[in-house]
């Protein structure tokens, strides 16, 4: 039954993704770029690394 569930959430988000025009697309992954944090060592390791540079940085 889970099975069934997910085939069919997955059918409805490639139904929704074709039915977006191109550009609005384009647009929309323009702007999770933008949202996302532009930090390589958050993207590579998570956050604790972050946490432990800013830590660093405070006591200084």
């Amino acid at each position: 039954m889970k099975t069934n569930d997910y085939v069919k959430y997955m059918t409805e988000q490639l139904v929704k993704y074709m039915d977006t025009p191109k550009q609005e697309r384009k647009q929309l992954k323009e702007k999770r770029k933008e949202t996302r944090p532009s930090s390589g060592i958050y993207r590579w390791f998570g956050i604790l690394p972050m946490g432990c540079i800013m830590l660093f940085k405070r006591r200084k």
